[in-house]
């Protein structure tokens, strides 16, 4: 039977089968409501005291009750119920059968709702308000309306989701649209909306790309250059159609850049690539040539001398336990700007020597941000010898013996004979696991004793990084002098053959336990140096090998006042106190100087300070954060590779240490 009931008198059934509600569902039918009224009526019980129980329909009667409360509807509403006079278990099945078989709509029924209303006159924001609906949403829903013919069919009859039918938006030109489709439809295998996505773009890049930045949004519409630009794209996710005129502006800005440089730099050439490295294409026939930093400038030397007498001074404003926070927040902002200024300035670029300047070169390469880059390798070209009355290469047998007729080939010809040999050695080498890692292992120990004017046999490099402060050794720390010792035992008599080829079969005539030796050693000593940290000091993938390994910090660095306490604020002991004892050992100490609280602390984390039996061994088991390795999830491991320069930047996840610098 229908009937009309107040609103007060309708509550909640015990029976009703939903459990679980949605926020923005709920907020979407309050708004539906509030603007149509109740377009289905609710199915209800009768119960005790005039009441009835919503079978089914609770999610309108809480909108209405709400509705209610904010004054749009009066409390005692007329509700339009069918009221059931049958048993409880004939009230539950109601229940799950109107919640069960109900139906979404299909996102272009939507789409085509939406349209035919903005057809009437109606702006995106009042339909939105109508519906409950964000504007995205319903602007997205609009855009879907805009398919072309086939698609829009398609996402109606259920042949491609939803996802689907948003990467064919991708682009707004149907045409396009249309012809992937054909393309997908007759594909063995099933579309994903990433390949979708990149099939529709395949002739445009997105404005973030390293060309467009480049050359400029500007230049290239000035050129004639076209953009597309969905619905909610912002500068860097609008598309670039004209590929082909944005690479001929590229090529020629950075060939523009390359001759300024070349002739600033005092280089004989400069290279110009619109990749981010230096292909192997780029520099075949090209040879390093030797460079060593620049040495520092009497001027760079007093700013540095300038810069610790003022790091000095910052840091005696934070080892002052009196210091207001205002003046400790900008120690530390000063003495982290510091920091970099003399990173900068030491970090100079290698310099080539004079004579060798005018016939050297360098690679020009765009960086990920669109910034034209001078690799810090300088080239030189090597000497070809080349039969004057023709492209022909001389050959002349390898081994220099006399007495063997000459022969004359063309370089084209030399060129693919050699390439063809490399293969052949190629896949013996390949297909000798041990003699590969032998020729690994040996090229990368041998790198300090290679002559840099022979050309090297393979690309394989291992170069050791000189770390963010020249000239620091930590020789007292166990694993600093555990290294040293194991670089002493290793066996280097090797090292004593006279070429290359000698030093290599000394080598492998080692035992397998000296040659793993040395594979530990290469591989371990182009390590960088990193912390547990947020900032530039932090490089993830350190942390999952220390995660893996196993490593127990506090087995191999101890804090003692040299090392830590001396060289952090007054508080920052406190609180490491507060780790390992609570405020009840931190309190011991508060009233305490700076310099004696340092050797207190030291003694502390020794464990020759006599506390409790428990606090002793937290003690002897801490380290600074900073210090340890953090245990990554697999999803935070993976996003320090993410970019290009995500080795070297910090995972966000991670919180800044408490230690400052002193």
């Amino acid at each position: 039977m229908i009937k009309s009931i107040p609103l007060n008198k309708l509550v909640q059934s015990p029976r009703n089968v939903r459990r679980h509600g949605d926020p923005a569902a709920d907020a979407e039918l309050k708004a539906s409501i509030a603007a149509h009224g109740l377009l289905q009526n609710l199915i209800v019980c009768p119960a005790a005291r005039g009441k009835f129980e919503v079978e089914a329909g609770e999610r309108r009667r809480k909108a209405m009750l709400v509705l209610a409360d904010d004054n749009i509807l009066p409390k005692d509403h007329e509700v339009t119920c069918l009221v059931l006079e049958d048993s409880i278990g004939t009230a539950v099945e109601t229940s799950l059968a109107e919640n069960f078989h109900r139906l979404a709509m299909n996102p272009a029924d939507e789409a085509q709702a939406f349209a035919a209303l903005i057809d009437t006159g109606a702006s995106t924001d009042e339909v939105a308000r109508r519906f409950g609906l964000t504007v995205r949403f319903v602007e997205g829903r609009l855009r879907l309306a805009t398919l072309a013919p086939v698609v829009f069919e398609a996402l109606a009859s259920g042949e491609i989701t939803l996802d689907l039918a948003k990467a064919f938006g991708a682009t707004s030109d149907q045409e396009i649209q249309a012809r992937v489709f054909e393309q997908v439809s007759s594909a063995y295998y099933a579309p994903s909306a990433d390949s979708i996505r990149r099939m529709v773009l395949s002739g445009t890049i997105r404005g973030s790309d390293p060309r467009a930045r480049l050359v400029g949004r500007d230049a290239y519409v000035a050129a004639g250059g076209r953009i597309e630009r969905e619905l909610f794209d912002d500068d860097d996710s609008e598309s670039w159609v004209d590929v082909a005129l944005l690479e001929n502006l590229a090529a020629a800005e950075m060939e523009k850049r390359a001759k300024a440089l070349a002739a600033e730099q005092g280089l004989a050439w400069v290279k110009p690539t619109l990749d981010s490295y230096a292909s192997h294409d780029l520099v075949e026939g090209l040879v390093r040539l030797p460079a060593e930093p620049a040495p520092l400038t009497e001027a760079e030397l007093a700013r540095l001398d300038e810069l610790d007498a003022s790091y000095d001074e910052h840091a005696a404003i934070l080892e002052d336990e009196d210091s207001a926070e205002e003046a400790v927040a900008a120690a530390e902002a000063t003495i982290e700007a510091i920091e970099r200024e003399c990173q900068d300035i030491r970090a100079k670029p290698p310099e080539l020597a004079p004579e060798l300047k005018a016939d050297a070169g360098m690679i020009l390469v765009l960086s990920r941000d669109g910034t034209p880059v001078l690799q810090p390798v300088f080239y030189g070209e090597r000497e070809a010898h080349v039969d004057d009355d023709d492209d022909a290469v001389e050959v002349v047998p390898g081994d220099g013996s006399e007495g063997k007729r000459r022969a004359a080939l063309s370089k084209r010809l030399v060129d693919e004979l050699a390439m063809q040999r490399r293969d052949v050695l190629a896949l013996h080498v390949a297909s000798d696991p041990g003699l590969a890692l032998d020729i690994m292992v040996f090229t990368l120990a041998d790198a300090d004793t290679h002559d840099w004017r022979s050309r090297a046999a393979t690309t394989l490099r291992g170069g050791v990084p000189a770390g963010p402060i020249i000239g620091f050794e930590a020789k007292d720390a166990p694993a600093s002098a555990s290294l040293a010792d194991l670089r002493s035992g290793l066996d280097d008599t090797w090292r004593s053959g006279e070429d290359v080829s000698t030093r290599f079969e000394m080598f492998r005539a080692l035992s397998d336990e000296s040659r793993a030796a040395w594979l530990g050693f290469v591989v371990a000593r182009t390590l960088e140096a990193s912390l547990n940290m947020a900032g530039e000091r932090h490089i993830a993938f350190q942390d999952r090998l220390g995660s893996l390994i196993g490593i127990d910090m506090a087995q191999w660095w101890r804090p003692t006042a040299a090392n830590y306490f001396d060289r952090v604020s007054k508080q920052v002991i406190l609180d490491a106190l507060t780790d390992v004892g609570g405020l009840e050992l931190s309190s011991r100490f508060a009233s305490v100087k700076k310099g004696d609280l340092a050797m207190s602390a030291e003694r502390v984390f020794a464990g020759t300070y006599i506390t409790e039996v428990e606090v002793r061994e937290r003690a002897l088991a801490w380290v600074p954060e900073v210090m340890r390795f953090a245990a990554l999830s697999a999803s935070d491991a993976g996003d320090e590779s993410q970019g290009s320069d995500a080795d070297c930047v910090a995972n966000d996840d991670h919180q800044p240490p408490r230690e400052v610098a002193a």
